[in-house]
């Protein structure tokens, strides 16, 4: 870790809109697929950075609920390198203790997906030092909209009562019910959008938007953004007077 990184607050969950692999590709004259497969090897990259830094949780935006409409090419590439990749990292995840998790409906993912999420999520169930949660098929209002019809289900079966319904009863069923909010979202690539992205879990969260494509995103630059976040005051409603009492 470098010294301007040290005795700064370091958010507990970092999520990143992994944008730009697209870009990097079009200025390095290669295809998207190549720039996808550099963009994967740059988590390594970014989890490593997120260790040191004493991050406990990093959820990465790896597939929108709306990406399916990209070309059918592309799509079929990214989910053979999603396939890859679980099972490269596996030994590594096994290794240094991180554990796997998914937000998003993997239910419409290829078989061979869900095999290889499935059996990496019970390899490195018992892990808590670290967690890496890929968004897969994810999109924040399909979230909610399951949220809200599991909400339905149960307060017509009366499992719910409906005028007891609070934020407590919605964040429970969100895909992060496990998980704390993020503290700093990040997107790579110069766009300034959330992109239907933990649309209610960002209520409070701190944003970070750099021009840095996702395959140049390495530590030094996640370094910036935790130190940004550091000079933030988070005051939740409240006056600055009221943080310091």
């Amino acid at each position: 870790m470098s010294s301007n990184a040290q005795n700064k607050v370091i958010p507990q969950h970092i999520a990143i809109i992994m944008d730009g692999n697209g870009r990097w590709a079009k200025l390095h004259k290669k295809t998207r697929i190549e720039g996808h497969k550099q963009g994967a090897l740059q988590v390594r990259k970014v989890l490593e950075g997120a260790k040191k830094l004493g991050v406990k949780y990093l959820t990465l935006y790896a597939f929108s609920s709306e990406n399916w409409n990209r070309p059918k090419v592309e799509v079929e590439a990214l989910m053979y390198l999603l396939e890859a990749s679980i099972k490269t990292y596996k030994k590594e995840f096994l290794k240094n203790k991180i554990r796997f998790e998914t937000i998003g409906d993997i239910s419409t993912l290829p078989v061979r997906c869900q095999k290889a999420i499935t059996d990496i999520k019970q390899a490195t169930a018992d892990f808590k030092d670290q967690t890496l949660i890929l968004a897969l098929n994810y999109g924040s209002r399909d979230e909610i909209t399951r949220a809200v019809r599991q909400i339905a289900e149960k307060s017509s079966t009366g499992v719910i009562n409906p005028r007891e319904i609070s934020w407590q009863t919605i964040a429970e069923h969100l895909d992060t019910s496990s998980l704390p909010d993020p503290d700093l979202i990040i997107r790579t690539s110069g766009e300034i959008r959330l992109s239907n992205y933990l649309m209610l879990q960002s209520a409070y969260a701190e944003f970070y938007f750099t021009d840095v494509n996702w395959p140049d995103f390495d530590e030094a630059e996640l370094e910036k953004a935790v130190a940004e976040f550091s000079r933030r005051e988070r005051r939740y409603g409240m006056t600055s007077e009221q943080l310091e009492k």
